[in-house]
């Protein structure tokens, strides 16, 4: 094979690969149900002047499926905790105990799960819009190479549309499996 040819296949499957990474990441802040430090991956708290998220200054469990609680690692910073967490509107009313923030996880209804199966599909096809986007980039740079025979180039479009596919069924086995989650009661 062509060295050119291999090296578009090896990119092309590296970006796929990132496609999914995103989307799994993008999929844990989307709450299911039971309480994860996840739900709070995207909180952002002021320490000192400069937005640091909040894992970097707290200390974040949950004690049982329904309980976030957050211990700072500065006392001062409690106020500063509450409030980042209602700013970044997720439907959480965090309380203050003196030595932690405690945040109770109310239960899904019916109409907010089928929101965020909605939102997971969102989620779902933006990366399989990355994905597609990376096969056709790789296909026009197969297209441009001079020194490679047109077998070589449709085996190597061939190539490419089999990562595509097998990658856009990764992307639906996630997501089958995050609204499996989200509808679970």
């Amino acid at each position: 094979m062509n060295e050119e040819i291999k090296f578009i296949l090896d990119s092309t499957k590296e970006n796929m690969e990132g496609a999914l990474t995103h989307l799994s990441k993008r999929l844990l802040t989307i709450r299911a149900g039971k309480a994860s430090p996840g739900m709070l991956q995207g909180v952002m708290v002021d320490y000192y002047g400069s937005p640091t998220p909040l894992s970097q200054v707290a200390n974040v469990n949950t004690p049982d499926g329904r309980t976030i609680t957050i211990q700072p690692w500065e006392k001062n910073l409690m106020q500063e905790i509450e409030r980042s967490i209602i700013n970044a509107n997720l439907g959480f009313n965090p309380m203050n105990n003196g030595e932690s923030v405690i945040i109770n996880v109310p239960p899904l209804t019916e109409e907010r799960r089928k929101d965020l199966a909605k939102q997971a599909k969102a989620e779902a096809e933006e990366s399989r819009i990355g994905v597609r986007n990376d096969r056709k980039s790789a296909n026009n740079d197969i297209k441009k190479i001079d020194d490679a025979s047109e077998d070589m180039k449709k085996n190597a479009e061939m190539d490419v549309q089999k990562l595509t596919d097998t990658y856009i069924q990764k992307i639906d086995d996630i997501l089958a499996h995050k609204e499996e989650e989200i509808m679970t009661v």
